[in-house]
Order: C-alpha cells, then sequence, then structure tokens
C-alpha cells in the first residue's frame, strides 16, 4: 500500500482517518518536507476500512517505514489500531471534527491501554507539527545527517525569537 506520490525512500506515513483532516495533517508534512524526510500520505479508517487500515499498519515497516505519524477526530481509534498491529513507533494527532473541539480525539488517542503505546501530541495544527518533530528526533538517534538539520532548525527558531525581541524592543523606544 503506497501512496501515489510517496518517494521510494519513505521514512515516514501520514496517516489520516478522513480526506477532512488533509489540512491538519499537511502541517506534518511540510516539516518532513522541509528536513528532506521521504513520506507518503495514507487515508484509510479503523472504522470505515479495518481491512485496509490492517494491511497499512502490517506492511509498514517492510517497506522501509520508521515512525508513523497518524491524524484522527471524533472516536480517533485509528492511531491505537494501527499501533496494536506494528512495531513502529506511532504518533497520533488529535483533529478537532466535532462539538467537543477535539477533545473527544485528544481523551481517545491518549488513553490507549497498557501495552499499545502511541505518542499522542496537541490538538490540531501544532500537534501535526510537532508530531513531525517528534518523528525527525527519533530518527536523529541513527542518523548524524538527520541530527545535524535538526540542531540547525532548533538554533533558528532561536535566532528568530532574538530577532523578533529586537524588534519588540524597538518598538518601544
Amino acid at each position: 500500500m503506497k501512496s501515489k506520490n510517496a518517494p521510494n525512500n519513505v521514512l515516514v506515513s501520514v496517516v489520516m482517518g478522513s480526506d477532512s483532516d488533509l489540512p491538519v495533517m499537511t502541517e506534518a508534512t511540510k516539516i518532513l518536507e522541509e528536513f528532506g524526510i521521504g513520506h507518503e500520505l495514507i487515508l484509510t479508517s479503523a472504522h470505515r476500512t479495518p481491512a485496509r487500515t490492517t494491511k497499512f499498519a502490517t506492511t509498514a515497516a517492510g517497506r522501509g517505514v520508521k515512525v508513523i505519524i497518524v491524524g484522527a477526530g471524533a472516536a480517533a481509534h485509528l492511531a491505537g489500531v494501527i499501533a496494536s498491529q506494528t512495531l513502529l513507533p506511532v504518533i497520533g494527532v488529535p483533529i478537532d471534527a466535532t462539538s467537543l473541539n477535539g477533545l473527544d480525539a485528544l481523551l481517545s488517542t491518549v488513553q490507549m491501554p497498557g501495552g499499545i503505546p502511541v505518542a499522542t501530541m496537541a490538538i490540531g495544527k501544532a500537534g501535526a507539527k510537532n508530531a513531525a518533530l517528534f518523528a525527525i528526533r527519533l530518527m536523529a538517534l541513527e542518523d548524524k545527517k538527520i541530527s545535524a538539520a535538526l540542531l540547525a532548525y532548533i538554533e533558528k527558531m532561536a535566532r528568530d525569537v532574538e530577532k523578533k525581541q529586537e524588534s519588540i524592543s524597538c518598538r518601544k523606544s
């Protein structure tokens, strides 16, 4: 099960339970692209396409995937279902898809039973961005090139804060 647009060196699968999750999960793909990390976008549902979900989860590692990022809203069982069928690290991104503003998805994602770990990020776009950065941190443990790129990214964030401080200081004068 490979995304049509996926490069041959897919290291991260970005999985969504619904196409309406794409605006949020695009934040993860932007970060992965910035780091040059091969990734794919997969649409599958724990409830509507369970066989497809199982096939994805059980074949991802064999295709070279290192980390799976999963976004889902409402009942948000997708990350847990995938985590129960793979040894790969799974990072959950709760999506704000209901009148509960993502709280239902957060609780469904974070409250996994013992033995089925899912690292859970914040609700929405910040969570998707952090999921990608967390995946990159995991891969940086064994890849010096990714580690160097991550360090440069962190240093740039610090420089950006300093520039913003200078801008604020100049306005007060």
